[in-house]
This record gives structure tokens, C-alpha cells and sequence, in this order.
């Protein structure tokens, strides 16, 4: 019995998770920024973000924190090379990640019969190309240390559909079957994927939302904060959320629940 706890104990502190490196796509936009800093905070600690065509921003962004803590790689998840090319140079900062965070993605709203095939198709492939070929890439240092995180940013429209965003609900609720499904995959290697699922939040993608119409919809009466995303996410990088796998996180002030 002794020794099963032994065991049991050295097993434990194997799968024991240190977030010192992570991975966030699209570090540039609200929630992407709010990740960046609610990591950053931690000593000793290494985070790459992806952009794209915003090499400005990004730069400032990464000049805000002590040197070499927090480093952008450009990357068009549009474009399935630069995914691999933006990988490559991520992974000359460090060898491999704890966390990956796919953060990225965009809309282009309208109703479906007007919707046109670059809308689909980009939408699409800008939230599950990365999802794909970053996931590919990341896994096996991960399953090597038997240790790792990836967390799906998703969205309300993905769990109950939204009009006019036929092609970013789809889009989202790809992501979180994905991310479902991977999670049996690769938990008894040690690797937990989760989902967070924001509601309206403060970002530039609610910037021409008419919320006067919509806060009356929302239980808590507001619209979220990116930083409140950015918690949940922090939470489940943690130890904190060691038995926590193939969950989807609702962060929507109870929108839908």
C-alpha cells in the first residue's frame, strides 16, 4: 500500500503542469490582449502570439512587457504555410508549449443567401485551420512531457446559432466538437482540452451591435469584460482544472445557459 501511494504521488507531480510557455493566436485583439496580460503576470514565464498585418501593434504589444517575456509571430490562418512558417519561428523562442490558446478567428456577418463563398469559406477556415495544423504541431511535446493544455475560444453563436452568422456559427461549433473529440483523445496522455464559450464581449467585434436591444436579453445587465474571459482561461491552464476535460465554459453573463 505504501509504495502504490509512492507511486501514485510521483505519477501525480509528473502530470503536475508549469505554465511557463505558451501559445496564444491572435494576441492583438481584445481578448487576445487581456490572455496575453493575465499570463504575463507570472514569473518566469515565455508567451508567443500570433497577428496578422497588425506588425505595428504587435510590437508595441510585446515592448510592453520586460524583454523577450512576450514575443509576436506573424501568421495568416488563412493561409495554411504561414501557419507552419509562423510555428517554425514560434518554436526558435522556445522548444515546445504547456498552453496553446486558439484565440483567432473573425466574422463576416450576413444573411446566408447573400453570403458569399470567400465569406464562408474564410470564416471557416480562419477559426479551424489553426485548430488543425497548430494542434498537430504542439501535440507531441505535450504528450512527450505527458503535461499540456489547449483551450478553444468559442462563442455563444456556436452552441445555439445566431442570424446572419450562419458561416461563424458553423465555424464555432466545429471548434467545439473539435475540441470535444480530441479531448478523449489525448487526456491519458496527459493533455487537457477545453472549451471557453464567450457571450457579448467588449471587443471590437460588438463595436456596431445595436445593445440597447440586446442588454435587456442578458441576466447580469452588461456586456462582459475581456479580462473576465481571460480569468476562466487562466483557470483551466492551471492545476486548478487538473480533472477538468471536454468541458465547455459558458462566459455570456447567463445568455444562454
Amino acid at each position: 500500500m505504501y509504495l502504490l501511494r509512492v507511486r501514485l504521488s510521483l505519477s501525480l507531480k509528473k502530470r503536475s503542469l508549469a505554465i511557463k510557455r505558451i501559445l496564444i493566436t491572435g494576441g492583438t485583439g481584445g481578448i487576445g490582449r487581456a490572455l496575453i496580460d493575465r499570463f504575463a503576470h507570472q514569473d518566469d514565464v515565455s508567451i508567443v502570439f500570433t497577428y496578422n498585418k497588425q506588425e505595428e501593434l504587435a510590437q508595441k504589444i510585446s515592448a510592453s512587457y520586460p524583454e523577450n517575456k512576450v514575443r509576436g509571430v506573424p501568421m495568416n490562418l488563412l493561409q495554411v504555410d504561414t501557419i507552419h512558417e509562423g510555428m517554425k519561428r514560434a518554436l526558435e523562442y522556445v522548444e515546445g508549449f504547456d498552453v496553446v490558446i486558439h484565440n483567432a478567428g473573425f466574422c463576416a456577418d450576413t444573411p446566408f443567401f447573400f453570403m458569399s463563398d470567400e465569406q464562408w469559406q474564410d470564416v471557416l477556415s480562419a477559426t479551424l485551420n489553426g485548430f488543425y495544423h497548430i494542434n498537430k504541431i504542439t501535440l507531441p511535446f505535450m504528450i512527450s512531457n505527458r503535461s499540456g493544455r489547449v483551450i478553444a475560444i468559442a462563442s455563444t453563436s456556436g452552441e445555439t446559432g445566431n442570424r446572419g452568422q450562419v458561416n461563424y456559427s458553423a465555424a464555432k461549433g466545429a471548434l467545439i466538437a473539435g475540441a470535444k473529440a480530441l479531448s478523449k483523445e489525448v487526456a491519458r496522455k496527459g493533455v487537457l482540452v477545453n472549451v471557453v464559450s464567450p457571450g457579448l464581449i467588449q471587443t471590437e467585434m460588438i463595436g456596431d451591435l445595436p445593445l440597447d436591444h440586446i442588454l435587456p436579453m442578458i441576466p447580469i445587465g452588461r456586456v462582459g469584460k475581456p479580462e473576465e474571459v481571460a480569468s476562466v482561461v487562466h483557470f483551466l491552464a492551471s492545476d486548478a482544472a487538473s480533472y477538468v476535460s471536454g468541458a465547455v465554459i459558458r462566459v455570456n453573463g447567463g445568455l444562454y445557459t
